[in-house]
């Protein structure tokens, strides 16, 4: 689990959930966020240095300070250009390849047998980033010819094959597995330096989250100790503060609000003065609704914001509808004007939604709402070990004691059940939590309902968002659900009053399918629910003949995967260019085939 990063509010609650955790400050947010803002980056220095350049004996000076050869920075500028961070990364690189035929120096002809084949590739990664901020190994010697064969390799390694890049990954060091996801996720066009970039990045990911067990973080720490170590510690700072200024240097031109009302809630709107006025291109059948999580990798929502039209993002945090936090950001075509909530108004509070915690509750613990509602649980060593720490005092435990608890509450959003005893929350009190009607999610396992609900819609929010479509639809509306899950969107129509004439409801998961179905059935709908388990499916030709077969489409609506976008993903936080979470655009593709084939 991911530590939780102080609130946004001044009212004791932590909001920054752990599906949603916005990384700040830190020097590695993700391999795939170094890969997007690399390009970002030298667009920027590139503007930087146009504007005031240090001369060129300068600019050779900062790095030979750092013990690189004057020959090889010159060789490294005519490659990048006077930028900083890639010159940098050129410098380390090359370096890195100078140094590994050390073993062997006679044997020249290929870079592979330059690697000492007694060296083991666990042994020579832990030796690796020694080797690499060595300050004299830049001196010549009798294995010249091999290092200038090295070089070879390096300066052609974009017409190198796929197995030869990764073999070449190897015998410097990385591990198999990680030279093929870098080859998978970086794809067979990039380069020897691209590569080493993103297994770096993803060790220092490693290496930064605290809660990896010990034996799985990359042996980073000699880096900094040993002989050399100030000339060490120099260049890791160094490194370290370009990859962060490359992460800054992205552009961010979609930034979150600090309070998340969106164009308002009901209890609080926005100025008249504040209009939105929507591009041309999103006007006109069909209303179409996106969601996803709002605290995504940065850049996120700007390409998101992008591929839909240039629509800027409602934001909206549903501790606004109901006592559980659940920060959305929402792209759509719908009005913002006349809606209305559903009614009975939801409880706002911990103890309006469960009034037998009450009883229980410490007045230390000044919670009065929940945090986002996870797809898991807490276990219940952690509830024991709560408890034993509670029963270690007569009264009140000392503060050291009260924020080790109220941390472990917040990210679990664990609530008082009894005297010293704390307890997850029930499936059926995430469905109450949630908006869902109750046994919505009943009949499969507790692990499937967590799951399932913790990836769905907060019915109170997407309701309010969508009570506009009631005066518009007042015989009913045919639904395209994109990424159905339980069939949020469906409840949320349906509890206000809207007529489903026909839903064409795309979810991957079966039970997920059997949920929406059973629903279906349970409320007696009268229209009709077909069905498809993969978006892939939805062509043209299909799509133009469920539109000849039901009708036009009035709402086209669904939330994409966000497993490469949530805060709590600290392996494959790849924002859109993840596996699952780049199906957004066939959310894109869907939409503007459905516009096409309407519009004709």
């Amino acid at each position: 689990m991911d530590k939780n990063l102080s609130g946004e509010d001044n009212d004791n609650i932590d909001w920054d959930t752990e599906d949603e955790l916005e990384i700040q400050d830190t020097r590695f947010s993700s391999c795939a966020d170094l890969r997007t803002t690399e390009q970002h980056a030298a667009g920027c220095d590139g503007e930087a240095s146009s504007s005031s350049v240090p001369s060129k004996s300068n600019f050779i000076q900062q790095f030979a300070v750092m013990g690189f050869r004057e020959e090889s920075i010159v060789k490294a500028i005519e490659q990048n250009g006077e930028n900083e961070g890639l010159v940098l990364d050129a410098l380390l690189t090359l370096k890195a390849l100078e140094d590994s035929p050390e073993e062997q120096p006679n044997t020249c002809s290929q870079l592979e047998p330059c690697i000492g084949s007694d060296d083991s590739s666990s042994e020579y990664n832990e030796k690796f980033m020694d080797d690499v901020y060595e300050e004299d190994s830049w001196s010549s010697d009798s294995g010249s010819d091999c290092i200038y064969s090295a070089k070879q390799c390096y300066l052609k390694d974009e017409s190198s094959s796929l197995f030869e890049k990764e073999q070449l990954l190897v015998n410097m060091g990385y591990q198999v597995e990680e030279a093929s996801i870098a080859m998978e996720r970086c794809g067979p066009g990039a380069s020897l330096v691209e590569l080493t970039d993103f297994i770096y990045a993803a060790q220092m990911a490693r290496e930064e989250d605290a809660y990896l067990p010990e034996d799985v973080k990359p042996k980073l720490k000699h880096m900094l100790n040993g002989s050399g170590g100030s000339m060490k510690r120099t260049l890791y700072n160094e490194l370290c503060k370009r990859k962060k200024q490359r992460v800054i240097c992205d552009e961010e031109t979609i930034r979150l609000p600090k309070h998340m009302i969106g164009y308002g809630i009901p209890t609080e709107s926005v100025s008249p003065m504040a209009k939105r006025t929507l591009p041309e291109q999103a006007i006109g059948p069909p209303f179409f609704y996106y969601e996803n999580v709002a605290l995504a990798p940065k850049g996120v929502w700007d390409a998101i914001s992008r591929f839909l039209y240039d629509i800027e993002p409602e934001f909206v945090d549903s501790k606004y509808f109901c006592s559980a936090a659940r920060k959305r950001g929402y792209i759509h075509n719908l009005p913002v004007e006349n809606r209305f909530p559903l009614l009975p108004l939801p409880p706002c509070t911990i103890h309006e939604a469960l009034p037998l915690t009450k009883k229980w509750w410490p007045s230390w613990d000044t919670r009065t709402q929940l945090n986002c509602l996870q797809t898991s649980i807490a276990s219940a060593r952690l509830t024991d070990r709560i408890r034993k720490a509670m029963e270690d005092f007569n009264g009140e435990p000392p503060m050291r004691v009260q924020k080790y608890i109220l941390d472990e509450c917040r990210k679990w959003n664990l609530v008082w059940v009894g005297r010293n005893k704390v307890a997850p929350l029930e499936p059926d009190e995430v469905e109450m939590l949630l908006g869902f009607p109750k046994n919505h999610t009943r009949g499969i396992s507790r692990t499937d309902r967590y799951k399932s609900l913790g990836n769905s819609f907060q019915i109170d929010t997407v309701a309010y968002h969508l009570s506009v479509l009631k005066e518009k639809f007042p015989d009913g509306i045919n639904v395209l659900s994109l990424f159905s899950g339980i069939g949020g969107a469906e409840v949320a129509l349906y509890r206000l009053g809207i007529r489903l004439k026909n839903v064409i409801s795309v979810e991957i998961c079966e039970v997920n399918r059997n949920i929406m179905r059973s629903w279906w059935e349970q409320t007696n709908q009268r229209g009709s629910l077909i069905e498809f388990d993969d978006v892939q499916q939805l062509n043209g030709d299909r799509l133009e003949k469920l539109i000849d077969s039901y009708g036009r489409f009035d709402l086209v609506i669904g939330g994409s995967p966000c497993n490469n976008l949530t805060g709590s993903n600290r392996v494959s936080r790849d924002g859109l260019e993840g596996k699952e979470s780049s199906l957004f655009f066939h959310y894109v593709r869907i939409l503007d085939l459905v516009k096409l084939i309407m519009s004709r």
